[in-house]
């Protein structure tokens, strides 16, 4: 008889998403990593926030981390 098996971490989505208290999902906006002097202030100040998961992807993410809840 096989044992269940133990509910681990995701580190690669725990380095990509964060679960807020109440349950939404955050991410970081691609494009923020290089070439930064070609996009004006504006787009640059947007990409330095965080936004939610859409809902589609949410119960993906939250499956990848079990003790995020």
């Amino acid at each position: 008889m096989r044992r269940p098996r133990a509910a681990k971490t995701r580190k690669s989505v725990a380095k990509r998403f964060k679960i807020t208290a109440t349950g939404k999902v955050l991410r970081s906006h691609a494009g923020r990593r290089h070439l930064l002097a070609g996009k004006n202030p504006k787009r640059r100040r947007r990409l330095r926030e965080q936004v939610l998961v859409d809902p589609t992807d949410v119960h993906r993410v939250k499956e990848s981390l079990p003790f995020g809840r």
